[in-house]
């Protein structure tokens, strides 16, 4: 028990910091992805925290696997260069024995990766494509940014606004409007650019036909085209611009976002195949396990880091090797019994070969440091 508390120790200690290293970086990324997004005015700025929470399930299920395969070998591979290691197995401790001690350490890695694969990154998912569905419905007045220079109607307006405020029943208000058309066209059919500059702003919608208008008051209108003499200047109370309807909004991630129970049920190759790549997200604990601890043997002369590289590689392989059969059964070009199942197979006999035969381990090894 002590051993199994020590090695549990020294495992789960390296991968919760790889852990939180690679989260760090990859909700970084998305955030900034996401803040692009809602800046050009694809969505409000309000959902942002509510979109990187949901997505925060989908990533630790992606990274945690690696995290773990990196904690064995970087933990053992410390043992093995100072000798920890050495006298552990020389006391009798088996390297099988070894091996299980591990499997079992990565007990609650694996209980925790089911939860996230089978039930909380769907869960998320479902939560963004909602909030993703909510958002075509919002209309410009929701989407303005104050300070920016917005564009909308695929590029025929752009909008600016000073400053925003809540109505008193009306909704959202704009304060200090700039919009520039780029095709207005006048009664006589001709089309010119048009400014308007508006005190104020606020959605408002139509009753009879459910048309989306932007209200514009106390408004100065110009029409002409630049480095022109010829320009017409109007003054109006109120003014309305017709904004466009909300579209369909289409699930992207379709798949990954039904319950596990729904895929159970379905007999559709995209959905068994979505099925597959949850359960081996599971599977892929145990297997990665019996290949980083007979890897994670290194020589002191050569390190502990010595075999890191190749592994990683390795590991990106294992990876890469599960999407490319998930998206072949998909769409049908790989029968579903053998699905994804082949992978693991693959890699099962690699752990084991390098289990079994030091010197396929040691040809990991890219040199030695003295």
């Amino acid at each position: 028990m002590i051993i199994f508390r020590y090695l549990s120790k020294q495992i789960l200690q390296i991968m919760l910091a790889v852990t939180l290293m690679l989260l760090v970086v990859a909700l970084t990324s998305r955030f900034i992805q996401y803040l692009g997004e809602a800046v050009a005015g694809d969505f409000s700025s309000d959902v942002l925290f509510f979109l990187i929470l949901y997505r925060l399930p989908d990533f630790l299920m992606v990274i945690m696997p690696l995290a773990l395969f990196l904690g064995i070998l970087l933990a053992y591979g410390r043992m093995y260069a100072e000798h920890e290691m050495i006298i552990l197995l020389s006391s009798g401790y088996s390297e099988i024995k070894l091996l299980f001690t591990t499997l079992g350490c990565t007990t609650f890695a694996m209980l925790l990766v089911a939860a996230l694969s089978l039930v909380l990154a769907p869960w998320g998912i479902r939560n963004i494509e909602q909030i993703k569905q909510d958002q075509e419905l919002l209309t410009e007045i929701d989407l303005m940014v104050p300070g920016q220079f917005q564009i909308f109607a695929d590029g025929d307006r752009v909008t600016y606004v000073e400053r925003t405020t809540n109505g008193d029943g009306n909704g959202r208000s704009l304060q200090n409007v700039f919009v520039a058309l780029s095709g207005a066209e006048s009664a006589t059919g001709e089309v010119f650019p048009r400014i308007l500059l508006a005190d104020s702003a606020r959605a408002e919608i139509d009753e009879l036909t459910g048309a989306r208008f932007m209200r514009l008051e106390n408004v100065v209108q110009y029409d002409g085209a630049p480095g022109q003499a010829s320009f017409n200047i109007g003054q109006f109370d109120s003014q309305a611009l017709l904004l466009p309807e909300p579209v369909n909004y289409e699930p992207i991630l379709e798949q990954e976002s039904l319950r596990t129970a729904e895929l159970l049920a379905s007999a559709d190759s995209a959905h068994v195949a979505e099925l597959q790549w949850r359960l081996s997200m599971v599977l892929l604990i145990p297997v990665i396990t019996l290949i980083a601890v007979p890897l994670s043997r290194v020589n002191p002369r050569q390190g502990q880091y010595s075999k890191l590289v190749s592994a990683a590689l390795l590991y990106a392989t294992y990876f890469i090797l599960l999407q490319f059969a998930k998206e072949q059964v998909a769409i049908g070009a790989l029968p579903v019994g053998l699905g994804i199942w082949w992978v693991h197979i693959l890699f099962m006999i690699i752990g084991w070969s390098i289990f079994r035969f030091p010197a396929i381990g040691n040809a990991f090894a890219l040199g030695t440091n003295k």
